[in-house]
C-alpha cells in the first residue's frame, strides 16, 4: 500500500493526478446515473441507454488512464504508439458495452456481478494495452504481484459496483466504480519498472504533454457532460410526463377542476382531519338544473362552454386556506367540501351562497345569456353520517330532494326522513314490476270532442294504477319511476296493445290516442311494435293517434323523425302534446308534419286571468291554421273556456267539462260507446307493411285486457 502511495506521490505530477481523479469520479457518477436508466428502460430505449452508459464509462476510464500516464514521470523520454492507443480505447468501449448489457439482462441474480466482472476485465485490458503503447527509452519490467493485484482489484470492485448499482443505488455504484478504475491504474503503475537507456538527442517536451493532458481531459469532460445532460433531460421529461399524467388522472380535462378520483382522495383526508381536530365537515352535492335542456336545444358544444365557464368560476371561488374544495364528479354533477370550524352554520351558509351566485349568474355564449342553475344537497359529518359512503349518499339524497321540490328552494340539508322516502320509492318500483301480473293496472279513457259541434272525435287512453294497499297512485308518481327503471317499455306496450284491442270494437269507430314516452324512442323498434299491434288487434291505422312531447324527440331528432315518418306512413296520426311549454318550437313543426297540436292546459287555466296566456292561445291557433294542423285544447273545465275556444276557432277540446277520465265500462254505461263484434284482423293490403309482419302469425306478447 505504501509503495502504491509512493508511486502516486513521488512518480506522478500531483496536479495531473488530481485532474485524473476528478475526471474518474465525475465519469463514474454520470455512468452510474445512466446505468440506472438501463435498469428501468425496455426495448430500443434500453439499447440507447446502454450505448450511452458504455460511451460515458469508456471515455472516462480511458481518459483517466491517459491523463494519469501523462502525469507519470518515467525519468526518460517517452512516446506513444498511435495504433495501440486507439485499440485500448476500443477495447474499453466494447468491453463496457458487453458488461453493462449482461448486468441488466435480468436472467439471474448473479448477472449484475458477472457484467461488472466483464467491465473490470475491459478496464484491465485497456490499461495494459495502453501501457504497451507507452514507449520509453529503457528496459521495461513488471512486478508480477502488483500486476495480478491490479487485475483482481479491477474485476472485484467493478463486479461489486454493478451489483450495488442494481441493489443499492447509483451513489454507491459511483464510489465503488471510481475505486475500481483508480486502484487498477495506480496499482498497475506501481508494477511498472523502467531501467533507463538514454539515446543522444532524445527528449520529451513537458509543455506538450501538459497540453495534451488538458486537451484530453477537456474532451472527456465534454463527452461525460453530454451523458449527464441526456440524463437530466430524460429526468426532466419524465417529471413533466408524470406531472401531466397526474393532471390527467386527478383533474377534469374540460373544467380544470379536480375529478372524482381526486375528490374521493381529498374526502378521505378531510374526514381524517375532522376526526383529529374534532370539527365537522360539510359534503355538498351539486347538480345542474338545466344542463340537459341546454345540450338539447343549443348543442353539446354550448354545454361544454357552460361547464368550462362554471369550472373557471368555481376555481376562483374556492379558498383552499379556509378548507374549501370543489370538484366535478360527473357530467353535470359537482361536489364540494367545507370545514365547519365553529359551532355556528354561518360559514357553510356563506359558502353555499357563493356557490349559488356562481351557478345562477347568467353565462354569455353566442350573444345569448344562459342560466344553468343548480340544486344543492348538504350532509354533515359526523352529524348525518359516520363514514364516507354514507356521507356521499346522504348528500345525494338531499340534493335530489332539492331538485324535486317545486318551490324556489335551491339548497336542502339532509334529514333522516329522506332515507324512508328513498326506501318507499324503491318499494313502489318493486310493486310496479308486479302490477301487470296482478291486474292492478287499468286504462281510463277521456273523451275528446269537436268544439263547434260537440261530436265525439276520440278518446285518450290514460294508464291508472290501483295499489291493493295504497289505493290509487297518481300517474305523476309512478310514470317517472317507470321511466327511471326501464319499466315504461313494458307498460307502454301493454297500454298500446290494450287500448288498440278495445278501440277495435267501438261503435262509433272513433280514434284512440295513446301517449308515448321518450324512453320508447331511445330503446326498441317502435315502428315495428306499432305495426305488430295493429295487425294483431285489427284496429285500422287511421283510428290510432300517438301523442308525444317535444322532449321525446330532442335527444336524437333525426332518428326520432325517421321512426315517426315510418309510423305515419302506416296511416297512424301523430300529435304533438303539451305544446307551448318547455322546448316547444316552430322548427319542430316545420321538421315534421304532425297530425295535431295539443295546446297545454296551463294556458286554458289562465285564459281569463292572463293576457299573456290568451295571446299564446291565439298565436298557437293561428299557427295551426297557417300550417294546416288541427289544434286540440286540453284542460277545459268551464263554459267560459269552451266559449273562448269556439270564438277563437279551436277545432277540438278535452277536459273535465266535457268528460272526466273513466273506465270503459263506465263509458259504455253512458251510451256514448257500444261494443260490436270484434272484426277480423285487417288483410295485408290494408296497411303498408314494410316489415312483412302480416305474413307471419303474431302472438300476444303482453298482458291483454
Amino acid at each position: 500500500m505504501m509503495t502504491v502511495l509512493g508511486c502516486i506521490v513521488y512518480e506522478h505530477n500531483i496536479w495531473l493526478v488530481l485532474v485524473a481523479v476528478l475526471l474518474c469520479g465525475t465519469g463514474s457518477w454520470v455512468t452510474s446515473r445512466l446505468f440506472s436508466k438501463t435498469t428501468t428502460a425496455t426495448g430500443k430505449q434500453r439499447i440507447g441507454w446502454q450505448a450511452m452508459t458504455a460511451l460515458s464509462a469508456g471515455v472516462a476510464i480511458w481518459c483517466t488512464h491517459f491523463v494519469a500516464m501523462l502525469g507519470y514521470d518515467a525519468g526518460v523520454p517517452i512516446g506513444f504508439d498511435l495504433s495501440l492507443t486507439v485499440v485500448s480505447l476500443l477495447v474499453v468501449l466494447f468491453g463496457n458495452a458487453i458488461g453493462f448489457a449482461v448486468a441488466v439482462s435480468n436472467r439471474h441474480p448473479i448477472m449484475p456481478a458477472s457484467g461488472g466482472a466483464i467491465v473490470g476485465l475491459a478496464i484491465s485490458t485497456m490499461h495494459y494495452t495502453g501501457m504497451m503503447a507507452y514507449r520509453v527509452q529503457g528496459i521495461v519490467s513488471w512486478d508480477r504481484t502488483y500486476l495480478i493485484a491490479s487485475i483482481v482489484f479491477s474485476v472485484g470492485l467493478s463486479s461489486a459496483a454493478l451489483h450495488f448499482g442494481m441493489r443499492k443505488g447509483s451513489n454507491v455504484m459511483a464510489v465503488v466504480l471510481t475505486l475500481a478504475i483508480a486502484v487498477l491504474h495506480f496499482t498497475g503503475m506501481t508494477a511498472f519498472k523502467v531501467e533507463p537507456m538514454y539515446v543522444d538527442g532524445s527528449f520529451s517536451n513537458p509543455d506538450s504533454l501538459w497540453t495534451l493532458a488538458i486537451a484530453i481531459s477537456g474532451m472527456a469532460f465534454v463527452i461525460v457532460a453530454c451523458g449527464l445532460v441526456s440524463y437530466l433531460i430524460d429526468n426532466g421529461t419524465r417529471a413533466e410526463t408524470m406531472a401531466h399524467l397526474r393532471q390527467m388522472a386527478l383533474y377534469d380535462a374540460l373544467t380544470g377542476l379536480p375529478n372524482r378520483a381526486n375528490f374521493n382522495e381529498r374526502l378521505e383526508k378531510e374526514l381524517a382531519l375532522a376526526d383529529a381536530q374534532k370539527i365537522r365537515l360539510a359534503m355538498i352535492g351539486i347538480d345542474l338544473n338545466r344542463f340537459k335542456e341546454i345540450n338539447d336545444t343549443r348543442g353539446h358544444h354550448v354545454g361544454d362552454d357552460v361547464l368550462t365557464d362554471l369550472g373557471l368560476r368555481l376555481k376562483h371561488l374556492v379558498r383552499e386556506d379556509k378548507g374549501e374544495f370543489v370538484a366535478r364528479v360527473g357530467g353535470d354533477e359537482f361536489a364540494a367540501l367545507f370545514r365547519i370550524q365553529d359551532d355556528e352554520m354561518v360559514g357553510i351558509n356563506r359558502f353555499l351562497k357563493r356557490l349559488e351566485t356562481v351557478m345562477f349568474t347568467p353565462i354569455n355564449i353566442d350573444e345569448a345569456q344562459i342560466v344553468a342553475g343548480a340544486s344543492f344537497g348538504v350532509a354533515l359529518y359526523p352529524d348525518d353520517a359516520t363514514n364516507k359512503e354514507t356521507l356521499v349518499s346522504n348528500a345525494d339524497l338531499a340534493m335530489y330532494r332539492a331538485k324535486s321540490q317545486l318551490t324556489e328552494k335551491r339548497v336542502c340539508f339532509y334529514e333522516a326522513g329522506m332515507d324512508k322516502a328513498v326506501k318507499a320509492r324503491r318499494c313502489m318500483a318493486a310493486d310496479l314490476r308486479k302490477a301487470l301480473s296482478r291486474d292492478e293496472l287499468s286504462i281510463h279513457y277521456q273523451v275528446q270532442t269537436s268544439v263547434s259541434t260537440g261530436e265525439i272525435t276520440g278518446y285518450e287512453a290514460l294508464l291508472r294504477w290501483h295499489h291493493p294497499e295504497r289505493g290509487f297512485i297518481p300517474p305523476s308518481d309512478f310514470i317517472p319511476l317507470a321511466e327511471e327503471n326501464g319499466l315504461i317499455l313494458q307498460l307502454g306496450e301493454w297500454v298500446l296493445r290494450t287500448a288498440c284491442a278495445a278501440a277495435a270494437s267501438w261503435e262509433p269507430a272513433c280514434k284512440v290516442a295513446v301517449n308515448l314516452s321518450a324512453v320508447q324512442f331511445a330503446a326498441g323498434d317502435l315502428p315495428k311494435l306499432v305495426m305488430s299491434i295493429l295487425l294483431e288487434t285489427g284496429l285500422p291505422p287511421h283510428r290510432l293517434e300517438l301523442e308525444l312531447t317535444e322532449t321525446a324527440i330532442l335527444k336524437d331528432r333525426e332518428r326520432a323523425f325517421h321512426m315517426l315518418r315510418q309510423i305515419k306512413s302506416y296511416g297512424v296520426s301523430i300529435a304533438l302534446d303539451d305544446f307551448g311549454i318547455g322546448y316547444s318550437s316552430i322548427d319542430t313543426l316545420r321538421s315534421f308534419p304532425f297530425s295535431k297540436i295539443k295546446l297545454d292546459r296551463s294556458f286554458i287555466d289562465e285564459s281569463h286571468s292572463s293576457q299573456e296566456a290568451l295571446t299564446i292561445i291565439r298565436t298557437v291557433l293561428a299557427l295551426g291554421k297557417g300550417l294546416k294542423i288541427p289544434v286540440l285544447a286540453e284542460g277545459v273545465e268551464t263554459r267560459e273556456q269552451l266559449s273562448l275556444l269556439e270564438s277563437e276557432g279551436c277545432g277540438e277540446a278535452q277536459g273535465y267539462l266535457l268528460g272526466r277520465p273513466a273506465s270503459l265500462d263506465q263509458i259504455l254505461a253512458t251510451g256514448r260507446l257500444r261494443i260490436i263484434e270484434r272484426p277480423l284482423p285487417l288483410p295485408r293490403t290494408a296497411i303498408h307493411d314494410p316489415f312483412g309482419l302480416s305474413d307471419v302469425t303474431i302472438g300476444k306478447t303482453g298482458t291483454d285486457s
